[in-house]
C-alpha cells in the first residue's frame, strides 16, 4: 500500500478550490470522453490472450537466451526500466540462475534474463560497446514502436537485426525479433509481417508514457524474472482506489490537486526525492510522465529529481536556500532492507538512519519554505509498483485537466522530429 502524508502541505486546507473539477475530470476519463484515456481501465479490461502469450514468449526467452535487447526510446523504454531497477537486486547480475548453471561469460539472475536497453540515445560507442558485449552472448530482440519510424530505435534495430542474421542466420529472425507495434499499420509492423516476427500490440488507445502495463513493458519486465500477474493485480486494486470520486479516499486526486495550488502560488518546480538507489529510473519515468503530460502552452510543472541522501551533499544547498520556486514529493520504500539486517550500533540500524535522514531533511526544507508531501509505500514487490504506476498516471492526467491542457498529446516532441527529418535530406 501506499501512504501520502499531506501534513506538511500547506495548501491541504484550501484543495475546495479544484476538488469539483476534479471529480468531472476522474468521471470523464471513466467514461471515455478523452482520447487516449485506455490505461485508465486497462487493469481489468487488459487482452488476457495477449497477456498469456507475453508469459509463453518470455518463458521461452528465460530458458534460452542470456540477454534480451530492448529497443525503444521514451515510453518504450523508461517504464520497463524503472520497474526491473525498482524490483532487482543491486548485485543480482551477479547472482546464479536458479537451476545452478551460468550461460556464457556473464552469470545471470535467477529466473531471468539479463534486459539491456538500446535506441534511447544516439551515442555511436554505446551501441558500438553493446553490439559487442551481446555479439558472445545468446540473445534475443524485442524492438518496441508505435510506428517504426523514430530515428534512435530504427537505428539500433537496424544494426541488432543484421547481428541476428549474422549469428543465427536470416531463418531465425521470426525466432529471435519481437516486435511490440501497431496492430494494423507502420513501417515496423509492415516489416514484422513480410518477414514473421512475433508481434504484441502498442494499444491504440493508450500512449507511450502510460504504456509501460501493456505489452510495451510486460515482455521485458517478464523476462527479467518478475512476476507480471502481480504486477497487474497491484494495478488492478489502484484502480478500486484512484477512480473514487471521494477526495478523502483517494489520495491521487488531492495530490494532483495540491500540485496546482503549489503552482498557482508560483511553484513551479517539483522535486522527486527518492531515498533508495533502485528508485533513480522510476524517478526518470515520473519526469517523462509529467513533463510530457503537462508542459504545454507555456503552461507547467518542471519535473526534476535527487536522489537522497547522496545529493544532499550536493544539491541540498540550492534546496534549503535558493529560489523558492519549488515544492517537493518524497518517496520512500518503508521496509527497506533485507531479511539479515546491517546494525548501525545498538541502537539503530541503516534504514532507521535513513528514516531519520528523511525527517530532518523534510524538517529543514519545510522551514526553508519547501513545501513537502511525503509518500511511503510499503513494500518493495510487484503489487505496490503496479499501485505506484496506476497512482502516478492518474494524478498526472487529473492534473493536467485542472491546469487546462491535454495531458496525452506532445507537440513538443514533434517539432523536435520535424527539424531532424529535414536535417538528415
Amino acid at each position: 500500500m501506499i501512504k501520502v502524508n499531506f501534513e506538511k502541505a500547506e495548501e491541504i486546507n484550501n484543495i475546495g478550490k479544484h476538488v469539483a473539477g476534479a471529480k468531472s475530470h476522474i468521471a470523464d476519463l471513466l467514461a471515455g470522453k478523452i482520447d487516449m484515456t485506455g490505461w485508465v481501465d486497462h487493469p481489468i479490461k487488459y487482452d488476457k490472450e495477449e497477456f498469456s502469450r507475453i508469459k509463453e514468449v518470455a518463458n521461452e526467452i528465460k530458458s534460452e537466451a542470456e540477454v534480451l535487447v530492448s529497443i525503444g526510446i521514451g515510453g518504450s523504454y523508461l517504464g520497463a526500466k524503472a520497474a526491473i531497477e525498482y524490483l532487482s537486486d543491486y548485485y543480482s547480475h551477479r547472482t546464479v540462475r536458479a537451476n545452478g548453471n551460468t550461460v556464457g561469460a556473464d552469470i545471470i539472475r535467477p529466473n531471468g534474463v539479463e534486459v539491456i536497453f538500446v535506441g534511447n540515445g544516439l551515442s555511436e560507442k554505446y551501441l558500438k560497446e553493446t553490439l559487442d558485449y551481446v555479439e558472445g552472448k545468446n540473445f534475443y530482440v524485442n524492438v518496441i514502436s508505435k510506428s517504426g519510424g523514430t530515428l534512435e530505435p530504427a537505428v539500433a534495430f537496424d544494426k541488432f537485426k543484421a547481428l541476428v542474421e549474422k549469428k543465427y542466420g536470416h531463418d531465425a529472425l521470426k525466432k529471435r525479433i519481437i516486435a511490440t507495434t501497431d496492430k494494423a499499420k507502420g513501417i515496423l509492423k509492415e516489416e514484422a509481417d513480410r518477414e514473421g516476427y512475433r508481434t504484441f500490440v502498442v494499444p491504440d488507445d493508450i500512449g507511450g508514457r502510460y504504456s509501460v502495463l501493456s505489452a510495451v513493458g510486460l515482455l521485458p519486465i517478464a523476462c527479467a524474472g518478475f512476476d507480471i500477474d502481480k504486477l497487474m493485480k497491484g494495478a488492478e486494486e489502484a484502480r478500486s482506489i484512484y477512480t473514487l470520486l471521494d477526495e478523502n479516499k483517494n489520495d491521487a486526486m488531492k495530490y494532483a490537486i495540491i500540485r496546482n495550488l503549489y503552482y498557482e502560488n508560483r511553484k513551479d518546480i517539483e522535486v522527486f526525492a527518492t531515498l533508495s538507489p533502485n528508485m533513480q529510473y522510476f524517478a526518470e519515468w515520473l519526469k517523462q510522465l509529467f513533463g510530457e503530460s503537462e508542459c504545454k502552452g507555456n503552461k507547467g510543472i518542471f519535473p526534476a529529481s535527487l536522489n537522497m541522501t547522496a545529493d544532499l551533499h550536493s544539491m541540498g544547498q540550492l534546496m534549503q536556500d535558493g529560489k523558492r520556486n519549488m515544492f517537493e514529493t518524497f518517496i520512500m520504500i518503508e521496509n527497506d532492507y533485507d531479511e539479515t539486517r546491517v546494525k548501525y550500533n545498538d541502537k539503530f540500524f541503516v534504514n532507521d538512519l535513513n528514516d531519520i535522514a528523511l525527517r530532518a531533511t523534510e524538517k529543514a526544507h519545510h522551514t526553508g519554505n519547501v513545501p513537502v508531501i511525503e509518500m511511503k509505500v510499503a513494500e518493495q514487490n510487484e503489487a505496490t509498483l503496479g499501485e505506484l504506476f496506476y497512482f502516478f498516471e492518474m494524478s498526472c492526467a487529473i492534473s493536467a485537466l485542472i491546469l487546462g491542457v491535454n495531458p496525452f498529446n506532445q507537440p513538443g516532441v514533434e517539432e523536435y522530429k520535424k527539424n531532424i527529418k529535414e536535417l538528415l535530406k
